[in-house]
C-alpha cells in the first residue's frame, strides 16, 4: 500500500486540511490576492473568525467540484450574497419594521 491511502485512514484530517490547502494554493493562483465580490486584498495569514479571512465560495450551486466552479472572497462577503432571496429580503424588512413598532409603542408609553 502506497503512504498516501494509508494516511486516508490513520488521519483523515490531515489529508482532508493538505486537499484545501492545494485548492485555496490553486485559486489563490488562478485569481489572485483580492476577493472576488468586492475586490479588496484578503488575509491569509489570520485563523478562521475574522472578517478578512478568504474563504473558497461555489459560483453555482449545480456546477461541480472542479475548480472552475469556485472562487475566492472574504468570510464577510461570502454569506452576503447567500442571503438575497427574496423571501430572506421580505423577513429582514418584516422584523426591522416590527422592532420600529415597538420602539413607536415603547416610547409612547414611557
Amino acid at each position: 500500500m502506497s503512504q498516501r491511502s494509508i494516511l486516508q485512514f490513520l488521519n483523515p484530517w490531515k489529508l482532508k486540511r493538505e486537499r484545501e490547502a492545494a485548492r485555496l494554493a490553486a485559486l489563490r493562483h488562478r485569481d489572485g490576492d483580492s476577493c472576488a465580490r468586492c475586490r479588496r486584498p484578503m488575509r491569509f495569514d489570520l485563523p478562521r473568525g475574522y472578517d478578512q479571512v478568504c474563504t473558497i465560495e461555489p459560483v453555482s450551486p449545480a456546477g461541480g467540484e472542479g475548480l472552475d466552479n469556485f472562487r475566492l472572497c472574504h468570510t464577510r462577503c461570502n454569506p452576503s450574497g447567500k442571503d438575497h432571496t427574496g423571501e430572506a429580503r421580505a423577513r429582514v424588512r418584516r422584523e426591522s419594521e416590527a422592532a420600529l413598532f415597538d420602539k413607536a409603542r415603547k416610547s409612547r408609553a414611557a
